[in-house]
C-alpha cells in the first residue's frame, strides 16, 4: 500500500520550508504551489498515455509517427507540449538564456519563473476550460526557491497514486497553510473509497451529471474512470456541471478534470452559491446528481432560498424571528431529489443525524420515503475523512427502480467493515467496495453481476497463486545457501492442486510462518551488510501472500452470506425494508434501526466464573501495590 500519508508530510515540510524562506504570505504562495503539483500529476498521467498511444503507433519509412494532442482527447487525457512537460522544466539548466528559450508570444525567457509561466499558458491553451485558471505569477519566486519546489514535486511516488491525488494534497496543504480558511469554507475532501461507494451504486453510463457541491471535482474523476473501465469515453458519454462557491476549489475542479481529461461546466462564486442558485437550470433534468455537501450548515436566508425553488417538499425548519434555516441538510437533500429528471438516480454523503432528525426534516423525510424513489442507505463509520473524525451516511434515489423494489429501501450497516490505514484513518478496499457493491447487485436483482464478481476473485486468487514461485525469487536469491534450499523446499505445495480456500489458507499461512523462519535462520549465517536486504525482501514476500489472504478472507466474507447469489437480509448488515415498515419507525432511516445487531459467537467462557477470577486477581495486584509503595516510602525516608 502506497503511503500517502508519509508523501504528504513529506511534501509538505519542505515546502513550507521553503515557503518561510520566501517571506511570501500563505494565499500568496498556496495555489502556485498546487499548480506545480497539478502540473506534475499532469506529467505523470501524460507519460502513461503516451506510452499506450505508441503501443499501437503506426510507423513511417521506420519511425513511428509523433503523438499529437487529438491522440490525447481521444484517450481522455490532456496533451502536454514539450515546453510544458515537468521534466523539461527540472532539468533548465541554472542559465536559463543559454537555452535560447523563447515563450508562446515569441518572447526570450531568462529565468525560470518565466519557463514556468510559460508552461502554464501552454497548458491552458490545450483545456478551454483551463483559460484563465493557472496562475502565472512564478517569477515572484527567486530561480533557486522554484527550482527547489520542482525538485520537491519531481517524486515518483505521485506516479503510483490515481484517483483525485490533487484534491487529497490540496486539501492537506490548504489545511496546514490556512485552518480557519479550510474549516470556515468546508474545504473536506472526499475520501477516495466513499467517492467510489457512491459511483459504484449510481452505474453511470450516459447523460447529464451534476454535483452541486463540486470542491476539487474528485466525483467527476471517479464518474470518469468508471465510464472509460466499461469501455465507453467519458467525454461523449456524460455532461459535467459544477457548482463551487470557494474559488479556490474550483480552480482544483478545473485542474483535476483537465489532468483526466474531462470536459465540463464549472462554476465559482456568489452564482454557485447552491442554497440561492440554479446556476445551469438543470432542475428536473439531471440523469445523475452525485455531492458530499457542507454539513449542518446554518443561517441560510429561508426567503432567498425559497424563491430560488428545487424545493419539491418545502422548507426544513426556519427560526421565525431571524427568518433563517437552522439546518441545511434537508436543503441539500431536497435539491438533490429535485434535480433528478424521471428516471434518474442521486448519490449523496450526508451527516448522520440527518436520518432521523426531527420536525420538519422528520416531514420532509416521510414525503421522499412515500415518493418510493429513496434506494439504499448505508452507515459509515469514524475515521473515513482525513481532517475530521465524524461518521456519516450514504444517501441513494433512484426514480427508476424496479418493480419489485418500488416500495423497498436496501438498508447496509457498514460501521464495522472497514480496513485500518492507520491510528486515525479507516478506508474501504477494492475488494470490499466490490462486496459492498454486490449486496446493491443482489437487491437490484443482478445476479449475473454478482456471478461475475465471483469470477474475478476465483482468477485473481489463481493468478496470486501462479505467480508465488517468480515472486518469491527475489528472496532466495539473497539467502545462504543453505537457507535457500530450505524455503524453496518449503515452496512445494505450490505445485500441487488444492480443494478449497481453506486449505489454500492453511498453505499461505504455513508459508508466511516458514519465511519468517528462514530469515531468522539466515541471519546468523549472513554478512552484516547483506542482512538488510534480506530482511526487507523476506518482508516483501511476507506482505504479499498476507495481500493474497485478504482477498480470500474477503471472498469468504462475500460468499459466506450470499452464496451463489441469494440475497438474504443480514443481522447487522444489510435489510430490504418496506415503506410500511419504515413507516413504522417514524419514518427513520438510520440503518441500524433495521439491520438489528450481529450475533456474537459464544466463546466457551462462563462470564461468572471469569469476573470471579478478574476480581481475584485485581485484589492480589492491588495488595503487591501496597506493599511496593510502603517500600518506596521507607526508602524514601532514609534518603532524606
Amino acid at each position: 500500500m502506497i503511503n500517502i500519508r508519509k508523501l504528504e508530510s513529506e511534501l509538505w515540510e519542505s515546502a513550507d520550508l521553503l515557503r518561510q524562506g520566501s517571506k511570501l504570505t500563505s494565499s500568496q504562495y498556496c495555489m502556485p504551489v498546487l499548480a506545480l503539483l497539478f502540473l506534475r500529476y499532469a506529467y505523470s498521467r501524460f507519460k502513461l498515455v503516451e506510452t499506450e498511444i505508441l503501443k499501437s503507433r503506426p510507423s513511417r519509412g521506420g519511425r513511428i509517427m509523433p503523438v499529437e494532442p487529438s491522440d490525447f482527447e481521444a484517450k481522455s487525457a490532456l496533451y502536454l507540449p514539450r515546453e510544458a512537460q515537468f521534466d523539461f522544466l527540472v532539468n533548465l539548466p541554472d542559465n536559463i538564456s543559454s537555452v535560447g528559450l523563447k515563450n508562446k508570444d515569441g518572447q526570450p525567457v531568462n529565468s525560470l519563473g518565466e519557463a514556468v509561466n510559460n508552461a502554464m499558458q501552454l497548458v491552458e491553451e490545450q483545456s478551454e476550460q483551463l483559460t484563465g485558471v493557472l496562475p502565472k505569477t512564478y517569477t515572484m519566486f527567486a530561480d533557486e526557491l522554484l527550482r527547489e519546489l520542482l525538485r520537491i514535486f519531481n517524486n515518483k511516488t505521485i506516479d503510483e497514486i490515481g484517483g483525485d491525488i490533487i484534491g487529497r494534497i490540496y486539501e492537506y496543504f490548504l489545511s496546514k497553510f490556512a485552518k480557519a480558511v479550510a474549516s470556515d469554507d468546508g474545504v473536506f475532501f472526499t475520501p477516495k473509497s466513499l467517492v467510489k461507494m457512491l459511483v459504484n451504486v449510481l452505474e453511470p453510463e450516459q447523460g447529464v451529471m451534476l454535483d452541486p457541491a463540486c470542491g476539487s471535482g474528485g466525483m467527476f474523476v471517479q464518474t470518469g474512470d468508471f465510464v472509460n473501465a466499461a469501455g465507453m469515453n467519458a467525454n461523449t458519454q456524460m455532461t459535467f456541471f459544477g457548482q463551487e462557491k470557494v474559488e479556490y476549489n474550483a480552480q482544483l475542479c478545473l485542474m483535476n478534470m483537465a489532468v483526466h481529461g474531462l470536459n465540463g461546466r464549472i462554476v465559482s462564486g456568489d452564482e454557485a452559491n447552491s442554497f440561492y442558485h440554479d446556476a445551469f437550470n438543470l432542475e428536473g433534468k439531471c440523469d445523475y446528481v452525485i455531492a458530499n455537501p457542507p454539513f449542518n450548515v446554518d443561517k441560510v436566508k429561508s426567503e432567498s432560498a425559497l424563491s430560488a425553488g428545487r424545493l419539491p417538499f418545502g422548507l426544513p425548519g426556519v427560526n421565525a424571528k431571524t427568518k433563517e434555516v437552522g439546518n441545511a441538510n434537508y436543503l441539500w437533500i431536497s435539491y438533490f431529489y429535485s434535480y433528478l429528471n424521471e428516471h434518474g438516480r442521486a448519490g449523496f454523503v450526508m451527516a448522520s443525524s440527518a436520518t432521523d432528525s426531527s420536525n420538519k426534516d422528520r416531514d420532509i423525510r416521510e414525503q421522499l420515503v412515500k415518493t418510493g424513489h429513496v434506494d439504499v442507505m448505508v452507515s459509515v463509520g469514524n475515521n473515513f475523512f482525513y481532517t475530521l473524525s465524524l461518521p456519516c451516511s450514504l444517501w441513494f434515489f433512484d426514480k427508476a427502480k424496479r418493480e419489485e423494489n418500488r416500495d423497498k429501501v436496501l438498508f447496509i450497516d457498514a460501521r464495522k467493515y472497514y480496513t485500518v490505514v492507520d491510528r486515525t484513518l479507516n478506508e474501504w478496499t477494492e475488494w470490499q467496495l466490490h462486496n459492498l457493491q454486490a449486496i446493491v447487485y443482489l437487491y437490484r436483482g443482478e445476479t449475473e453481476k454478482y456471478k461475475a464478481l465471483i469470477a474475478k476473485y476465483n482468477d485473481a486468487i489463481r493468478e496470486a497463486i501462479d505467480s508465488i514461485m517468480e515472486e518469491s525469487r527475489p528472496f532466495a536469491e539473497v539467502l545462504d545457501e543453505e537457507t535457500a534450499v530450505q524455503f524453496n523446499a518449503s515452496l512445494s505445495w505450490t505445485g500441487c492442486s488444492w480443494n478449497d480456500y481453506e486449505e489454500l489458507s492453511k498453505n499461505l499461512n504455513g508459508q508466511i510462518e516458514q519465511t519468517k523462519t528462514c530469515i531468522k535462520s539466515a541471519e546468523g549465517k549472513l554478512k552484516k551488510r547483506e542482512l538488510k536486504p534480506m530482511r526487507l525482501a523476506g518482508e516483501a514476500f511476507c506482505k504479499m501472500l498476507e495481500e493474497i489472504l485478504t482477498v480470500i478472507n474477503e471472498y469468504n466474507w462475500l460468499t459466506e452470506k450470499f452464496g451463489n447469489g441469494e440475497y438474504h437480509d443480514i443481522a447487522g448488515l444489510c435489510k430490504i425494508a418496506t415503506i410500511d415498515e419504515i413507516e413504522e419507525k417514524n419514518y427513520s432511516l438510520t440503518p441500524g434501526a433495521y439491520v438489528g445487531v450481529a450475533e456474537t459467537e459464544n466463546d466457551g467462557v462462563d462470564f461468572h466464573e471469569r469476573m470471579n477470577e478478574i476480581h481475584t486477581e485485581l485484589a492480589k495486584l492491588h495488595d503487591e501495590a501496597n506493599v511496593l509503595m510502603k517500600e518506596i516510602l521507607k526508602d524514601w525516608e532514609t534518603l532524606k
